[in-house]
């Protein structure tokens, strides 16, 4: 009995240190198998494909990273942010992340974004139209290059049937019915939306073009110094003002002689520091004013002409009118039949009487809103 005692006994104790030794061995290969793994960072969760939208199931879970505390039940700490001299609204914003200007560059769904435009375009040139017109907007648009970015503005809904040309499959094309180019411009042609264009057109729609060029009329523009401008008009065709009148033996001219009395200063309107609504063309830093000048509710722009100098300093020298680069006006009474008949009137009967009085409308607002300035800044004294 005492033999078989001892012997179990020593059988334990040789089980008891076989199983310490192959702990440790394998403590250790299990360390030098670790440490020939490359680290695994435990501040990334990685989303189930499951959870993926369904036209995202072919993106792999490990290529998109997700900020550590995200499905562990704890809000991550927003750092407090509060920059003034950030555009309103976007004051607790990190100015790195604040975007406040956009363009109407157009870009692809795919790839990399920085390689969406193979050219950024310099000018923006609008036409407010209608699918009547097309040929004609055909032919001036072929007067602009590749630097110009061409959008247009739809008074009659029509704006798939422009496809027809080629070049409109790369326009902008904004579709409101009955509007006028200046109610668009209000809307859709804010600075901070094309801040990153150098000179702004907001043209007709019944312009000929036959003796124009967009990069020559450009080049003349920044030659002259001009803010605001326009091409003149050829003298026989829907002219109303002298100083809008094409000169032959010029580039570009400033100021004109009027009729007896229209003007009490050479320097005003119209007389100089003045061009047409129906063909003007803005800096960027003049159409920044020029477009918190424009009233919401009048739509058709009359008076705005009058108005402009208000927008550059000295407005004598910087608006004009280039002569090289002429356009002939039309007289397509379009908007005209845009209207509605009343009281026995035609369309465009209604369209021109609006016009005459958001005309004197504008004036009135003028005028008050000096008046109300100065009054404030006399109590102010």
């Amino acid at each position: 009995m005492g033999s078989i005692h001892r012997s179990g006994g020593l059988k334990k104790s040789n089980d008891s240190a076989r199983l310490v030794i192959t702990t440790i061995m394998g403590m250790v290969f299990g360390y030098f198998i670790g440490i020939s793994f490359p680290s695994v960072s435990l501040t990334r969760i990685n989303l189930p494909s499951s959870l993926m939208s369904y036209h995202e199931e072919n993106v792999k879970a490990a290529d998109r990273s997700f900020p550590e505390n995200l499905g562990s039940g704890n809000t991550p700490t927003i750092p407090k942010i509060f920059v003034p001299s950030n555009p309103r609204g976007a004051e607790t914003l990190p100015p790195g992340i604040v975007v406040p200007e956009t363009d109407y560059m157009l870009r692809r769904l795919w790839g990399d974004p920085s390689e969406d435009i193979k050219k950024k375009p310099k000018y923006l040139v609008t036409f407010t139209v209608g699918f009547d017109q097309r040929n004609n907007i055909d032919a001036a648009v072929k007067k602009f290059s590749d630097d110009f970015q061409i959008l247009l503005f739809h008074y009659d809904g029509r704006t798939s049937e422009w496809d027809q040309f080629e070049w409109s499959k790369r326009a902008v094309h904004v579709s409101a019915r009955k509007q006028t180019k200046w109610w668009y411009a209000k809307r859709f042609l804010h600075p901070d939306v094309v801040a990153a264009y150098d000179y702004i057109f907001i043209w007709d729609e019944d312009l000929g073009v036959e003796h124009f060029n967009g990069d020559k009329f450009i080049e003349l523009v920044k030659k002259h110094g001009l803010e605001i401008s326009q091409p003149g008009l050829e003298p026989n065709n829907g002219l109303t003002w002298q100083m809008t009148k094409r000169r032959g033996d010029r580039e570009v001219h400033k100021d004109t002689e009027e009729r007896p009395g229209w003007c009490s200063d050479p320097h005003l309107p119209p007389c100089a520091a003045f061009v047409e609504i129906m063909a003007p063309v803005f800096s960027r830093e003049a159409w920044r004013c020029v477009w918190h000048m424009i009233q919401n509710d009048l739509v058709h722009g009359w008076g705005l002409d009058f108005a402009l100098r208000r927008c550059v300093e000295p407005a004598h020298e910087k608006i004009g009118v280039v002569d090289s680069q002429w356009i002939i006006h039309q007289v397509i009474p379009s908007l005209g039949s845009q209207g509605v008949s009343e009281a026995g009137k035609a369309p465009w009967e209604g369209v021109k009487q609006r016009c005459r009085s958001e005309w004197a409308l504008f004036q009135d607002r003028l005028t008050n809103a000096d008046q109300a300035y100065f009054m404030q800044k006399k109590k102010g004294q």
